[in-house]
């Protein structure tokens, strides 16, 4: 056997070995393992190391160290139809109090609470309308929760509790009526948006028409009721629109979606309104393809989107954005992400470019 050139043998022993003069630069996202395949779709982390997640097949999972170790709960009704409940949305107070929205046609769509860890779930809420879907659920204390459904009879379905659940009442104030195909998207259980403490809501919509912004603010009127605003940026069809919308203060929103089925297109994935959402501006440099899912991060001081082909981030209020990674995701909440096949993950803050100065 000939012996290779010194050169050529130092540049085989790099590549056998995965070495090169350039540092590998770490993941922006570390990923975690979850226990399960299934597609995720609901994730809410309740200070970091506590956090719940859910998705397809009637799964929830939690953890209580991080992520480090995700464990599976059992699933609600299991006994009867559980096992093919679609959880798009959870919502946690702490670790063991938890509530998961089921979304699907009719009484698919069902609301869930456990207090006892997810050892054991009990019905809460059932969806009434025949003809319903709900989108997503948002929660306040242990007495208030809001859940917003696709229109029923022209106007968007919002179903709110004062006492935990025991009585429901559908909103019938004004400004909730819908175009004609029009819809929000379940994607990741934030196409709705509230922000309890201030008396605010907002959620975006889509339809053959363009998408909207419904909004709601109570201390800014003396009148109870929905305005909504349109945003021209994103495209109109069936499957496109907003699909995510999230605040930093009343005056400052942004919103992401786009064309889920042309998830490398950037064309109207994202937009800015600094008036409450009144005015919508297309963010000059947008994501780098569609969006299921936006927030902002005070502790990041930064906003994190992520969609089907992978996440960017904002540190101008969602004007322009830079990309992150490339990996598949659905929905976030801080530090966490999660995505299809099981995938969930955990964002690496010292991994983040820096700000562009």
């Amino acid at each position: 056997m000939r012996a290779l050139p010194l050169t050529l043998l130092f540049a085989a022993s790099a590549l056998a070995f995965g070495q090169s003069n350039q540092p590998v630069a770490p993941p922006i996202w570390q990923m975690q393992e979850s226990g399960t395949t299934v597609g995720l779709r609901g994730i809410d982390s309740v200070d970091g190391t506590v956090a719940w997640a859910s998705g397809t097949g009637g799964t929830v999972l939690k953890t209580l160290d991080g992520g480090a170790r995700w464990t599976q709960c059992a699933i609600p009704d299991a006994a009867k139809d559980g096992a093919t409940l679609d959880f798009r949305g959870v919502q946690a107070w702490d670790a063991k109090t938890a509530i998961v929205m089921a979304s699907g046609p009719g009484d698919k769509s069902r609301l869930y609470k456990t207090t006892d860890g997810c050892k054991t779930w009990v019905l809460v809420f059932k969806n009434p309308d025949e003809d319903g879907f709900w989108d997503a659920v948002s929660i306040y204390d242990l007495d208030d929760f809001m859940i917003l459904g696709d229109p029923v009879g022209g106007q968007f379905s919002q179903f709110i509790t004062s006492d935990a659940g025991k009585t429901w009442r559908k909103n019938k104030i004004s400004g909730l009526q819908s175009k004609k195909n029009e819809g929000v998207y379940a994607a990741s259980n934030s196409a709705m948006f509230v922000g309890w403490e201030d008396g605010v809501a907002a959620f975006g919509t889509g339809s053959p028409f363009g998408a909207r912004v419904f909004y709601e603010c109570v201390p800014c009127s003396s009148a109870e009721k929905w305005n909504s605003y349109p945003v021209h940026s994103f495209p109109k069809g069936k499957v496109s629109g907003i699909f995510s919308i999230y605040y930093r203060d009343i005056g400052s929103w942004v919103t992401v979606g786009g064309n889920y089925t042309k998830p490398n297109d950037s064309t109207g994935t994202a937009a800015w309104s600094e008036d409450g959402g009144e005015h919508w501006t297309a963010s000059t440099t947008p994501p780098h393809g569609f969006r299921s899912a936006v927030q902002w991060s005070e502790s990041l001081k930064a906003w994190i989107t992520v969609g089907t082909n992978g996440s960017d981030i904002s540190r101008d209020d969602g004007k322009t954005w830079q990309p992150l990674d490339d990996g598949n995701w659905n929905a976030l909440s801080l530090p966490f992400v999660v995505g299809p096949n099981g995938r969930i993950a955990r964002i690496n803050p010292a991994a983040l470019p820096s700000e562009k100065r």
